[in-house]
């Protein structure tokens, strides 16, 4: 084969679109994990890669020095960050309002109250799965570490019988739930409404933290018995006598659960409003308008600033160093999202993804396991679940227009896909060790207790939705 048939060969037969979409996938993967490329510079190359070796010209790739629009840089990332920054923007902030709040405190410990000592696991699972609605997995961490030094060392008991419930909340949410930056992404990059990704999300979800974060922390927190780091420890004393030096009265329950629920119910009520409800009434439009995610959000931070902040002695000028600083690491997600997206309008444009999915398809996998199968694949090689998630969304959406699945069932799909991005995270994944370092666990018990918790969570939560697939 010469030069040129080779060239023909790549850039038009189903195997040469093969080869070229192995290519960029392996570009992608060399440059985050060899060279530790930033992910979304490194889903920039792997795009530009495939692009020019599918034989796109220079302007539809980038356009030309007078005319941008249209191009595959523009529309792929401007799509899907059109869709998702605002979302993750005020998710961000509401989450920061509710953590400086001392919300998650409240929350914490009038579980524990209720629950009552012998059933302190579970409550700090429920901790982290109702407050890691509205913050970031880390943030989630950093926030409720230190109650879970307090509740195991009045427990008595291994740290890792707290710690593992709590942290199974936390990826479920960062995983499965808007306003999240992956299941935000795939939604948009698989033209998903919100509120069915809510309704599978909680469906998937629950009974994966269930399994995961009570059943088996459970058992293995009586098998592995590591205290609570004294460094620690001392860090959550402190904290605690810092804040309560502060005039800032905490909230009361109620409110707190008030701000996470309202962009929920707002959100639930417009999908379903949508369906329900006799198109062009005013009820159907008031429904529709609240129900926006955007509009939704945006309601959600207005009431929690004028709640917990200014009713509560917070000025202006708080508000606005809080919002600096929540917002500040939200810049790097959207520039991987919008990578992602740029990605996925590369291969939709060459036809990569169409000939990739439905080679993969002829294998005899259903979309459903096929996008698990491709999630997990990234998420064990790079270690980043959003990235994972955002890949193999692109990877995917070529294929869904032909299909003409419902709602359900796209929703379905993202939260397999959502599952196979949280398997087996071990030394490549950064939240491996931000989570071996804030509880004290060595590397091998880490191993035996976050890495077999996250993967409980992601075949449970896809053996959920494979079966409810079958109802939808």
């Amino acid at each position: 084969m010469n030069g040129s048939h080779a060239l023909h060969w790549l850039q038009h037969e189903t195997g040469g679109l093969l080869v070229l979409s192995g290519v960029g996938i392996a570009a992608l993967l060399l440059l985050i994990i060899r060279y530790k490329v930033e992910p979304f510079i490194a889903l920039l190359i792997a795009g530009l890669l495939v692009a020019l070796g599918a034989g796109l010209s220079v302007e539809q790739i980038v356009g030309s020095a007078q005319k941008t629009s249209g191009s595959l840089i523009e529309s792929g990332f401007g799509g899907i960050l059109g869709h998702v920054a605002l979302i993750i923007g005020l998710g961000t902030l509401l989450g920061g309002i509710l953590e400086t709040s001392g919300g998650a405190e409240v929350l914490t410990q009038k579980l524990l109250r209720t629950f009552g000592p012998e059933r302190a696991p579970i409550a700090m699972g429920l901790s982290g799965l109702i407050f890691g609605i509205p913050v970031f997995f880390d943030i989630g961490i950093f926030v409720l570490a230190p109650l879970v030094y307090v509740a195991a060392r009045k427990g008595g008991r291994s740290i890792v019988l707290y710690a593992m419930p709590l942290l199974a909340g936390l990826s479920i949410t960062h995983a499965f739930l808007p306003p999240h930056p992956g299941p935000v992404a795939v939604a948009g990059l698989l033209h998903v409404e919100l509120g069915w990704l809510i309704v599978m999300g909680l469906a998937c979800g629950l009974p994966a933290w269930a399994v995961a974060g009570i059943v088996y922390s459970s058992w293995i927190g009586k098998r592995i018995d590591l205290p609570v780091p004294e460094e620690m420890l001392a860090n959550a004393k402190a904290r605690a006598e810092e804040k309560n030096g502060t005039t800032l009265e905490p909230p009361s329950l109620a409110l707190v659960a008030l701000i996470i629920g309202i962009p929920l119910a707002l959100i639930l009520c417009g999908t379903f409003g949508s369906v329900l409800l006799a198109k062009g009434g005013t009820t159907y439009g008031v429904v529709t308008f609240l129900g926006t995610p955007a509009v939704a959000l945006t309601v959600a931070v207005l009431t929690a600033s004028w709640l917990l902040g200014f009713r509560r002695g917070m000025s202006h000028d708080d508000l606005s160093k809080l919002a600096s600083t929540s917002l500040r690491p939200v810049g790097m997600l959207l520039l991987v999202v919008g990578g992602g997206g740029f990605f996925g309008a590369v291969l939709s444009a060459t036809g990569v993804g169409k000939a990739l999915a439905s080679t993969l398809m002829s294998a005899g996998l259903p979309v459903i396991a096929l996008v698990y199968v491709i999630s997990c694949a990234m998420r064990i090689a790079q270690g980043s679940a959003t990235v994972a998630i955002v890949t193999t969304g692109g990877i995917i959406a070529p294929l869904l227009p032909d299909l003409h699945y419902s709602q359900p069932r796209l929703a379905l799909i993202a939260m397999s896909i959502a599952s196979g991005s949280i398997i087996a995270s071990h030394v490549n994944d950064g939240g491996f060790w931000i989570i071996s370092r804030y509880f004290g666990i060595p590397v091998k018990e880490t191993l035996a207790t976050w890495t077999v918790v996250e993967t409980i969570l992601s075949v449970v939560g896809f053996l959920m939705a494979v079966l409810l697939s079958l109802f939808v």
